[in-house]
């Protein structure tokens, strides 16, 4: 028989283990919300992004406005990317590879069609040597024949060729096109039939890298770094880049055309259907949740989820639709990504997705609904705005686009506004406007634009 004391003392045991969890829970999340926001300083003539979270690792990258909108001719951007780490002035590609092995790090570089990133993650206490790097990276690599012709161009031309075997990439590039013609509207890789050798050169590059690296238009964003470290060692390994572009960029405001584009593909079928939305200089919440509305994943296993897509897709064999926001500087587009093993899925999907955003525009929004696609959406900004290249590349371009830094604190106020009517209004401005429709694939089978009652 257990007594009245031993129950006694165990319940206070538990009650000491409770407290104990809460405390640290809430010391966990008093430190995670004060720091969970970028700040913003500038550091002889750098812009410097840096937040901390007090963690072991620290991500450190240079966000240059240099993606394929502002290129003035196609591969420029993926070669300045491909250049990142070969040799400099004071170190060869050899030395950096061996150097960053021996510490433990990773390098990397990627671009978009805004921004080249060029990326270090490495142990907190290795923050100067990864500094030193990335300036030298942007103020002292060699741009030099060989290197293009031996190591860049291989490597380019079997990214051509992944990226024009992926139907739905293709899409995208098309609809973006047909979107905006110039700036956003070139592709983010060139085409296999794009003659690389007749703008690509060690000297182009180096041109495109004189404007690009110039201090006044990048951001040296950093994750697990403190303003006041940072602060030290940028200045004294920034002095050597150059303050002013050495060469223009193709810096046009983006204006939103319409149309549409088919290209025949035996690689799979594809259709992208977009509409245009605010950029992030005019951001709108009533976007995003729209979109998470809209949505076509589920975020719990083995159910089709919420969205309206999902279930849309669920009645259609063989195809999948989803919803994507693509939000840039000055503009955006609202996207339907359709995908399927067959081209009569693909056109039923598309067909389907039109239709649904129609009941939007004219149906009535149950509060369950809203409120699941406005909590939906609230997650998806804060995940995409936690530790990850995407929440670097958001905060750098932020900068030198002279925007605003994400703020998490700021999230509730902007979905409060939120309301089915602003839902219902986005939506019909969506049917009544002008579509980007980009059709790849089996052409006899595929829909035209106006097949899916859009207007183009």
């Amino acid at each position: 028989m257990i007594s009245r004391t031993a129950v006694s003392r165990a319940g206070q045991a538990a009650l000491r283990r409770q407290s104990c969890a809460l405390a640290q829970s809430r010391g966990f999340a008093s430190a995670v919300s004060g720091s969970a926001s970028f700040e913003l300083t500038e550091v002889s003539g750098v812009n410097v992004v840096a937040k901390d979270a007090q963690g072991p690792t620290t991500k450190l990258a240079i966000v240059a406005k240099a993606g394929t909108r502002y290129q003035p001719a196609p591969g420029l951007t993926a070669g300045l990317e491909e250049f990142a780490f070969k040799n400099t002035m004071k170190r060869s590609a050899l030395r950096i590879t061996r150097e960053t092995e021996l510490l433990g790090g990773e390098l990397t570089s990627y671009h978009t069609r805004e921004a080249v990133v060029i990326e270090a993650n490495f142990l907190r206490e290795h923050l100067p040597y990864f500094t030193e790097l990335l300036s030298e990276v942007v103020a002292e690599t060699k741009f030099t024949d060989y290197e293009l012709a031996e190591s860049i161009k291989p490597v380019l031309h079997i990214k051509q060729a992944r990226y024009s075997a992926n139907p739905l990439a293709v899409a995208l590039d098309a609809a973006h096109s047909v979107a905006f013609h110039n700036g956003l509207g070139e592709a983010l890789y060139p085409s296999t039939t794009t003659p690389l050798g007749k703008y690509l050169s060690d000297r182009s590059i180096a041109n495109y890298a004189g404007a690009a690296y110039a201090r006044s238009n990048y951001a040296l964003v950093a994750d697990g770094a403190t303003q006041v470290a940072l602060t030290k060692w940028v200045d004294q390994f920034f002095k050597k880049a150059p303050a002013a572009p050495t060469s223009s960029l193709n810096t046009a405001a983006s204006k939103y055309y319409g149309g549409q584009q088919r290209i025949e593909s035996t690689a799979g079928n594809a259709i992208v259907i977009a509409f245009p939305t605010a950029g992030l200089n005019a951001p709108d919440a009533a976007i995003e949740v729209l979109t998470a509305l809209l949505g076509g994943e589920s975020n719990i296993k083995w159910t089709p989820g919420f969205t309206l897509l999902s279930k849309t897709s669920a009645g259609i064999h063989g195809a999948q639709v989803v919803a994507r926001n693509l939000a840039y500087s000055d503009a955006g587009l609202l996207t339907f990504q359709v995908t399927g093993q067959t081209a009569g899925a693909v056109r039923a999907a598309a067909a389907a997705a039109i239709e649904t955003l129609k009941s939007v525009a004219t149906g009535t929004l149950s509060k369950e609904d809203l409120a699941k696609a406005v909590a939906k959406a609230k997650y998806d900004a804060l995940v995409a705005h936690e530790l990850s290249s995407a929440s670097i590349t958001a905060a750098g371009s932020a900068v030198v686009h002279g925007l605003k830094v994400f703020q998490p604190t700021e999230i509730s106020t902007a979905y409060a506004g939120v309301s089915a009517e602003k839902l219902k209004s986005l939506a019909k401005k969506m049917v009544d406007g002008k579509a980007s429709v980009a059709v790849v694939g089996d052409l006899h089978t595929l829909p035209y634009a106006e097949d899916l009652g859009l207007t183009v």
